[in-house]
């Protein structure tokens, strides 16, 4: 609306948002012109004078600096604290938690044949404890990795 104004020559920064209001309804009235679209103005191309098929927002640009760092937000864990129920590692960065592995990402490996990643993934990494623990061990004893058994939730279920 400020911009309508100053367009047809009235001076709008020093009025507050009713004010505003007021005086485009008075000069809307007065000059018998249309409401204006707020922050939308018709603009005409330079060269040809024609106008542009749609109208174009214009104005002041506001810009605010978005706090969010990424020393904040980088969090990366080997092992940590699991849940004693689901034996799943737990959520977020508060509680040192695992990275969240969810459906679409299991259907992503599985579309790239990952078969082996996926299965470390869904179970000595999740909820495999007797997994975990001889996975554990055969790193330590430098030795292969024996396959894993099953997730702890099948249990739970």
């Amino acid at each position: 609306m400020r911009l309508w104004l100053e367009n047809l020559g009235i001076a709008s920064r020093d009025l507050n948002l009713p004010e505003l209001e007021q005086t485009v309804d008075k000069v809307s009235s007065e000059r018998n012109l249309p409401s204006p679209i707020v922050g939308k103005v018709i603009l005409r191309d330079g060269r040809s004078g024609e106008p542009f098929d749609q109208p174009v927002t214009v104005g002041n640009i506001y810009m605010m600096k978005l706090n969010h760092l990424v020393e904040d937000k980088v969090h990366a864990r080997s092992t940590g604290p699991y849940s004693l129920i689901t034996q799943q590692p737990l959520g977020g960065k508060a509680q040192f938690g695992g990275q969240r592995f969810g459906e679409m990402e299991v259907w992503a490996l599985e579309a790239y044949g990952a078969a082996h990643n996926l299965q470390e993934i869904l179970t000595i990494k999740s909820d495999d404890v007797p997994g975990r623990a001889k996975t554990y061990e055969a790193i330590v004893k430098n030795e292969d990795i024996l396959q894993p058994g099953v997730p702890e939730s099948f249990k739970v279920l």
